[in-house]
């Protein structure tokens, strides 16, 4: 999570489902990060007031809650989602951003950007694919 420093690898799993009539989709994650158990939900759906896709995610790594806003991109079949979080070393909003590219019926690729330093970076990349 350091710029320059060599991407932590780590194996989990999600299981998404549809609730509240199929208006949100419901995505329960397990896995690890920094070798500790790592869990987290997150509630995604497309608000038709707005025009956009609204997220939320929760984890028990800290006690915020992530909101953001996304657009759909057709020519790269990516969800581009914007919103803030608190960072936890300073206990202030920062601004986030995630891709949420959908690159067939059976694979996802997640990335999030953060900002460090006044400069955003990638800090997350998760690869997804529908067991069979």
């Amino acid at each position: 999570m350091v710029p320059g420093a060599p991407p932590e690898k780590s194996k989990g799993s999600s299981e998404n489902s549809m609730i509240m009539g199929g208006r949100y989709q419901k995505c329960l994650f397990k896995g690890t990060m920094m070798g500790m158990p790592f869990e987290g939900m997150s509630i995604m759906g497309y608000d038709n007031s707005k025009k956009a896709f609204v997220s939320s995610w929760i984890d028990n790594m800290g006690t915020g809650i992530m909101h953001m806003d996304g657009t759909w991109d057709d020519a790269s079949r990516s969800i581009n989602f914007k919103g803030t979080c608190v960072d936890p070393m300073t206990g202030k909003d920062t601004s986030i951003r995630q891709v949420m590219k959908f690159v067939d019926d059976n694979n996802q690729i997640l990335e999030m950007y953060c900002n460090m330093d006044g400069k955003e970076m990638k800090n997350m990349e998760i690869k997804y694919s529908r067991k069979k």
